[in-house]
């Protein structure tokens, strides 16, 4: 037997996957950062490393009910533009 695999849900397509393949994104000074290592302190929201699910991501609306703020259209995007462009635990 393995152990117990951490499941987390994807805050772009919804989908429920293990831990160890979504990346963490975290809230910092109302800014959001990912945080590949899991490391930073504090609430944390997962996704998929997959364009599609950043995109749905900036294309939701109202709270992330995982990070328990409302996160601004033009903060996802900056996000998703870290992400695009290979920062860290992005586009590989």
């Amino acid at each position: 037997m393995r152990g117990h695999v951490p499941i987390r849900t994807c805050v772009g397509c919804g989908e429920r996957d293990a831990q160890q393949v979504l990346l963490r994104v975290v809230s910092v000074a109302d800014r959001l950062a990912p945080d590949p290592r899991r490391t930073v302190p504090g609430r944390g929201a997962y996704l998929h490393r997959r364009r599609g699910c950043w995109e749905a991501f900036v294309g939701r609306r109202g709270p992330v009910r995982s990070l328990r703020r409302s996160v601004a259209r033009a903060e996802r995007e900056r996000l998703v533009q870290v992400l695009a462009a290979g920062g860290p635990g992005g586009a590989r």
